[in-house]
């Protein structure tokens, strides 16, 4: 019997409440049940797998009286552990479900390296580097190492290095194929170096230095691994990379009741190393494996899990599964055609509006777009109609400078060979300590081979010795810098000292107290200033509630542990629950749901994004597997928008629409188009908002609008989008205009003047006379309402446009609106 079969041995067996299986269908309860050996799980979206991971966990304590602790349950967002372990509670008990491993890949990692951190070579107290620090490490590291960073950027070299720690690889295994890769081995050694002098490591750290004791044979600390978990379960299965998978089948050595739940069709992280053929591979490395599908959706209606269903059965090479819903089929799909960006931004808003006049709450709707770029305009148009939203992956609180600046002090406190921390904070505030100085004290650290913390006291005593760089001997620090150095090095001992008795938030307050920080902030009376200061407010509370949690949980709040769960924090876990529409990408969007989603942006070369390297293949599946995503995320409500034209990345494109709208069932969609584009499309505009198909003879009316979608790009001839299909249901909805431009129906050629009291005169181009409340149309703006006229020589009126808010505009460049 080995150490951890006695230790279980000794345990009282948990309580037996009854397990309601009946909440659960016949696919969910066998999986539930499965208790010894391989499980592969298949979970269409909604289908509910978390429900599955909770009872079979259950079972496996209540009917099999497996220790919580000897059961790993890892997953990928702390937001989705937190909702594992509250439902746990609910049914086995909170005292039971403290002693469980659940958490992501990363928490866990981390967790089991602050057990063995001797044998991976780390401090007790080693640091987690986030993505700024390591660039500050690459970006000395390029220094170092002469390399110009134009030609070298940073970010470029550290995507390199990343990639192969995601495949389990080091710089000595790293496969050259040319000067520019002997320069990346260079820079990855070094990178490593820098590392290890700190005792600090990288996400991707985390999990290859518990790998590489885990498989090896001749660890100590490797043994504990491999006979900690009795069983394993693993969530996301389709996201995991080489070296996750790797990890999980060591910590299976013995035994094979590893469990793993996941939707090949949801698989969009390849971009960070996800590689979708483990799960799809996972019958090949476990022969007898038993298989369950999860394919009924209870999340959303049944248009959307049957639009969902016509983007991803296209599919090539995917695991068959018929997705479907005994949900009532709800609201049709509508897929909008915009005029442009900002029509598209103003159609959304207005829409947004409506359902929360009809009583959504903000926080059950959500905009989505591909990539970042798109939010600037969604964003600015929300914020003029005072609506309440959050930018989920934006600057997140953790990332702002002044909350840095503090942690950064504590991370100094815990680990004084934190180089980046301390470069950080050595002059801020501002302490007399210029660059100069910093500059001589990293040279001073590089020749005695010490951190920049301990190299201060050398530098100022003038005990480094000559070294072989250009210059040799350091010049002698004048005397302020010497004075400031040293009263950096004393308060940073007095803080060391302080923490050894104070608890994490004390010891915040003091460093906030006696740095100088918080009374330089106070100092500064202004609106920025306070904000700073509400920030560090808001980050000592961060430390309060964490020692209140552990203190609840009966463990010890360590300022290293409020420092690691900080570190861990993901996009995600910023969503707040809070009456606020919810923006992100789709990829932040993975694992969560909405009443109502808009999923805007859906054209070629952008949705599918058309990648930068010719050498990527299957980025158009990943892409199809994103869009399925995307709509499985709404429950009730689902808008699909295009626009006809696009300003992004500092130029005009003019789009078609994306290949994947062609595969949504004709039955499941509501073809519309937005007054504006409408409205284009009558005068048959070009250069000023015309669609696509106007450049190759004109789109006609409102049902060639539609048919003139059956074109793609000359590079994909053979593919054409079916857009006639729509057009044989008949005319495409007039979708609602958004407010002030609001238009009744009129013949073709009839004026429409609204008269109301305020008459500004001013007569615009076409003899048109304006007054307040005239409908108007501009080249770049669109349609617009006018608000007030300044009459003179050359009139200049003020007009709101859809989506582009109030514009001062000589009147000559005006039209009637149509």
């Amino acid at each position: 019997m080995d150490r951890f079969a006695a230790h279980d041995a000794d345990r009282p067996p948990p309580p037996e409440p009854g397990l309601p299986y009946e909440e659960l269908n016949e696919p969910q309860a066998r999986a539930a049940r499965h208790a010894a050996g391989p499980l592969l799980i298949f979970a269409g979206a909604g289908s509910g797998k978390t429900r599955v991971i909770v009872y079979r966990i259950a079972n496996l304590i209540v009917t099999h009286r497996v220790p919580p602790y000897r059961i790993l349950a890892v997953t990928f967002t702390n937001k989705a552990a937190s909702e594992m372990k509250r439902r746990l509670e609910g049914l086995i008990g909170a005292d039971i479900v403290k002693d469980l491993w659940v958490g992501t890949f990363h928490s866990v990692c981390a967790r089991l390296l602050r057990r063995h951190h001797e044998a991976a070579g780390l401090d007790k107290n080693f640091i987690i580097y986030d993505d700024d620090d390591q660039r500050a490490v690459m970006n000395r590291v390029l220094k170092e190492l002469n390399l110009d960073d134009r030609r070298y950027p940073p970010r470029q070299v550290l995507s390199r290095i990343h990639a192969e720690k995601q495949e389990g690889r080091g710089p000595g295994e790293f496969e050259r194929k040319g000067y520019f890769d002997d320069a990346i081995v260079r820079c990855f050694e070094a990178y490593e170096r820098h590392l290890k002098a700190a005792s600090a490591v990288d996400f991707d750290d985390l999990l290859l230095s518990v790998l590489r004791l885990a498989e090896d044979p001749a660890s100590l600390a490797g043994e504990d691994l491999r006979g900690r978990f009795r069983h394993v379960l693993v969530d996301e299965f389709q996201d995991v990379n080489q070296v996750q998978y790797r990890l999980v089948r060591a910590f299976c050595r013995s035994h094979d009741n590893l469990c793993v739940v996941g939707d090949d069709d949801q698989s969009i992280y390849r971009w960070r190393g996800a590689d979708v053929q483990i799960v799809r591979g996972f019958r090949r490395d476990f022969p007898h494996a038993e298989v369950v599908k999860l394919e009924q959706n209870y999340r959303s209606v049944g248009h959307v899990v049957r639009g969902a269903l016509g983007v991803i059965r296209h599919a090539s090479d995917r695991e068959p599964k018929e997705l479907w819903t005994s949900n009532e089929d709800g609201a049709l799909i509508d897929v909008v055609a915009a005029d442009s960006e900002h029509d598209e931004a103003a159609w959304v808003v207005e829409c947004v509006r409506e359902l929360i006049a009809q009583g959504v709450s903000p926080n059950e709707i959500a905009v989505f777009y591909r990539i970042h770029a798109q939010s600037r305009v969604l964003e600015e148009v929300l914020r003029e109609a005072r609506i309440p939203y959050q930018i989920i992956g934006g600057t997140r609180f953790f990332e702002r400078a002044e909350v840095k600046n503090l942690l950064s002090y504590l991370r100094v406190v815990a680990n004084p060979r934190s180089d980046v921390d301390l470069n950080r904070i050595i002059n801020v505030p501002a302490r007399k300590i210029g660059q100069s100085t910093v500059d001589k004290l990293i040279q001073a650290a590089d020749v005695l081979g010490v951190s920049l913390y301990e190299a201060i006291t050398p530098l100022v005593e003038g005990a480094v010795p000559p070294s072989e760089m250009p210059g040799g001997q350091l010049p002698p620090l004048p005397t302020a810098a010497k004075r400031s150095l040293l009263g950096f090095r004393d308060l940073m001992q007095g803080l060391m000292t302080e923490a050894r008795s104070a608890s994490p938030s004390a010891l915040a307050e003091e460093v906030l107290a006696r740095s100088g920080y918080a009374r330089m902030l106070e100092q500064d009376d202004s609106v920025e200033a306070e904000a700073r200061l509400q920030n560090l407010r808001e980050l000592v509370q961060s430390l309060v509630d964490y020692e209140q949690e552990t203190l609840a949980a009966g463990d010890e709040a360590t300022l290293s542990g409020y420092l690691e769960r900080v570190s861990l924090v993901s996009d995600v876990d910023a969503l707040v629950d809070m009456p606020k529409v919810a923006m992100m990408t789709i990829h932040a969007a993975k694992g969560l749901e909405f009443h109502a989603v808009f999923l805007t942006g859906m054209e070629e070369d952008l949705f599918p994004f058309r990648s930068q390297d010719p050498n990527r293949k299957g980025d158009i599946e990943e892409e199809r597997r994103l869009a399925y995503v995307a709509i499985t995320r709404a429950r009730a409500r689902l808008w699909i928008t295009h626009a006809a034209r696009r300003a992004i990345f500092g130029q005009t494109r003019y789009g078609l629409p994306s290949r994947f709208l062609a595969d949504l069932p004709p039955a499941a969609v509501r073809p519309m188009a937005t007054p504006t584009a409408m409205m284009a499309q009558r005068r048959g505009d070009v250069g000023g908002g015309g669609y696509a198909g106007s450049r190759s003879g004109g789109a006609g009316e409102a049902r060639g609008f539609w048919e003139g979608r059956d074109r793609r790009p000359a590079a994909q001839p053979e593919e054409r989008l079916a857009w006639s299909r729509f057009a044989a249901e008949g005319e495409p909805v007039r979708a609602p205009a958004p407010r002030g431009v609001e238009r009744p129906e009129r013949a073709p050629g009839e004026r429409y003047v609204e008269r109301e009291a305020v008459d500004a005169g001013g007569e615009g181009g076409e003899g048109l006379v304006l007054r307040r409340g005239t409908r108007v149309f501009h080249e770049r703006f669109g349609p617009g309402v006018v608000e007030s006229v300044d009459p003179g020589a050359d009139p200049i009126a003020t007009v709101k446009f859809s989506g582009w808010g109030k514009k001062r505009i000589k009147v000559a460049f005006l039209r009637a609106g149509s």
